[in-house]
């Protein structure tokens, strides 16, 4: 791809060797990183206060993969640990000096610059894994199971704006939602012909094993004007999941939906070639899951590339819509959340033509210059 892009366009000449090639490679990395497996390692650093923290603990110890499950082990321990301190060995040293010219100093030198801090001992100590979070999803997945039961997975457009639903709707439809692969319209469609008092069980497993200290289910996040339903391949998604303004309910990944091709991949003549390596990848993800086992199913996922597509919904008030559309549709972004934001701003000002005006979008139809980022 990097050679593909070198052709078409040319290094200006008053731009530098080195910042060309920079600038190029990333675009070449946008189109390459298709390829990429969930397994590909990435770095994560975040800041959080403690109570957050044991919330965070409980859910990843809560989680359906192994991997997850033992991180959230790690951080309890991290944070039950000493703290790092960068500084350590430059105070070991200046410690070292005041002990050589007073020794009475020096102990007291660290004691004070050497000891140990623990940031969050007494709360993180309690983190469990969630009885409410492991036994609802079991109930809601084979709830979704029979309502879904022989409904084939309906083609949709990318983005889908939702209409408001009565309450009621809304909750069995959005628990039901993230334990299937099915459009929310289709969700909703078979929650909306059950019995008031199927509805009002399927509900009433999304809070039937809460315990006294339990926050109620994401899913019951409920009631926002905005609400996305969005099929995107994987590696935009995880672009666009940073949005934590809005609630987002994801199914999980899936090669179900199929792959992007990205336009200039079939342009640089290598779309059978990529649909290829798709197409073998998918193969091997349904061998793995098929193959028994403890989390099969879930360790299948692992060799999924970022192109295959995934579903989430997104909810959010009008001026989360406003800033993800203006923020995210701008040249020098990937153009998969590009065209997801472009369509999320017009589905807003077809439904509402009068606000349409105070988006602040770039039009994604207009040609890129790729040496700009």
């Amino acid at each position: 791809m990097w050679r593909y892009l070198e052709e078409r366009t040319p290094r200006p000449g008053e731009m530098k060797p080195e910042a060309y090639e920079r600038t190029l490679r990333a675009r070449a990395f946008d189109l390459s990183r298709y390829f990429l497996p969930l397994a590909t390692n990435t770095s994560l650093g975040q800041i959080v206060n403690a109570r957050t923290l044991e919330t965070q603990i409980a859910r990843l110890l809560s989680h359906t993969h192994a991997e997850v499950r033992e991180l959230g082990g790690r951080l309890k321990q991290a944070a039950r640990a000493p703290a790092y301190n960068a500084n350590h060995a430059a105070l070991g040293r200046l410690v070292e000096e005041i002990r050589a010219a007073d020794p009475a100093l020096g102990k007291r030198a660290a004691e004070e610059l050497l000891k140990e801090v623990r940031a969050a001992p007494t709360l993180v100590k309690y983190a469990e894994a969630n009885p409410y979070q492991v036994e609802t999803r079991r109930e809601l997945r084979q709830a979704a199971a029979e309502v879904m039961q022989g409904v084939e997975i309906a083609r949709v457009n990318a983005v889908e704006m939702l209409e408001d639903d009565p309450l009621e709707i809304e909750l069995a439809a959005t628990l039901l939602y993230a334990h299937c692969r099915h459009p929310y319209r289709q969700v909703r469609k078979q929650v909306e012909v059950l019995s008031a008092e199927r509805r009002q069980e399927i509900i009433d497993l999304g809070t039937k094993h809460r315990g006294k200290h339990d926050e109620l289910a994401r899913e019951f996040c409920a009631g926002q004007r905005f609400r996305f339903d969005i099929l995107m391949d994987i590696g935009g998604f995880r672009d666009l999941h940073r949005h934590r303004r809005c609630i987002q309910i994801e199914q999980d990944f899936t090669t179900a939906h199929g792959a992007e091709v990205p336009e200039d991949i079939a342009r640089a003549g290598l779309r059978a070639r990529y649909e290829g390596s798709m197409r073998r990848a998918a193969e091997a993800a349904q061998k793995l899951a098929a193959c028994g086992g403890a989390e099969a199913a879930e360790n299948a996922q692992y060799v999924i590339p970022l192109a295959f597509r995934k579903r989430c919904l997104f909810k959010m008030d009008f001026a989360e819509a406003l800033y993800i559309a203006e923020l995210r549709t701008t040249p020098a972004g990937h153009f998969s959340y590009r065209n997801v934001a472009w369509e999320m701003y017009r589905a807003v000002a077809r439904k509402y033509p009068a606000l349409g005006k105070y988006f602040r979008v770039t039009d994604v139809r207009e040609p890129v210059d790729l040496l700009k980022r």
